[in-house]
């Protein structure tokens, strides 16, 4: 891709404070994009309206600043995609969802993940979404039930094979009905999943390369079947390893004691806190 062309993006959930993992894959972001020449943008996440908070939001900027992150645009200063906050752009998702139900591949689910949980017969990653059973796949995009408060599903084609390559990690290979399965793009709360308003926003704001966890690998699998359905085109990938506490577990936002404002208050410096991460996400 051309320098000049490369956009990419920080993309915090103001559901807590920003801890060192989110601090690692923020920076590699904000490395790729300057050694591109290219531009990074700020997007808000904040969809998730039982968690979010804002003082979160105010607190992931004060943390990115302090941490060395800088962004041209933004939900703090504004640019030619605004609004940068995703609870002020649900049009753009009613849109994609609206376009999504008339072809006819999603369909209405009156399921709650009690019920998925337990028709499943295999166990299934406790950090991803389960492989839904079907129960509701025979229904049409015209048979929502009236009065019952229904999520939607994007119908996957069993078998249908799912490939890119990351930047990271190299080839990736997964199979529709078997490493994911029917997976909601409209949450029974009316609003969007995290997969259709990734897609939609990445496309709208001209996402080149997407820098994430390796934990949102299978995510992208998904990502690009909705990419396909709406006739946009994906970005590139680069997905990075999880940073891991000393008993091996994947750092969350419950661990405050790694938080970045945790690790200033104890007296640690942006330079000392990235020291030895060059060269630990090389590109493959």
């Amino acid at each position: 891709m051309a320098e000049s062309s490369y956009r990419g993006r920080l993309a915090p959930s103001p559901t807590g404070f920003l801890h060192l993992g989110h601090a690692r894959t923020f920076w590699t972001a904000q490395v790729r994009a300057r050694e591109a020449g290219g531009t990074l943008i700020l997007r808000n996440d904040d969809l998730d309206r039982d968690r979010v908070r804002p003082e979160f939001v105010a607190g992931f900027i004060e943390d990115l600043r302090w941490f060395g992150c800088d962004w041209s645009e933004g939900p703090d200063l504004g640019g030619p995609c605004a609004p940068y906050s995703q609870s002020e752009r649900l049009g753009h998702y009613r849109e994609a969802f609206n376009r999504l139900r008339g072809s006819g591949a999603i369909y209405p689910c009156t399921c709650s993940r009690r019920d998925i949980l337990n028709a499943l017969t295999a166990p299934h990653a406790a950090d991803d979404e389960p492989i839904y059973p079907g129960s509701c796949r025979a229904r049409s995009a015209e048979s929502a039930p009236a009065g019952r408060s229904v999520s939607w599903r994007f119908r996957v084609s069993d078998g249908e094979v799912v490939e890119f390559r990351d930047g990271h990690f190299g080839p990736q290979r997964y199979v529709a009905g078997s490493d994911f399965g029917d997976f909601v793009v409209w949450r029974h709360d009316d609003l969007p999943s995290y997969q259709l308003a990734c897609v939609v926003d990445d496309a709208a704001m001209a996402i080149t390369e997407v820098v994430r966890g390796e934990d949102l690998l299978v995510s992208t699998a998904r990502q690009l079947l909705l990419y396909c359905a709406l006739g946009l085109t994906p970005p590139a990938f680069f997905h990075c390893p999880l940073v891991r506490d000393d008993q091996g577990v994947r750092l969350a936002k419950r661990h405050a004691a790694l938080s970045l404002r945790a690790l200033r208050a104890a007296g640690n410096s942006p330079a000392s806190l990235r020291e030895g991460w060059l060269g630990t996400c090389p590109a493959t």
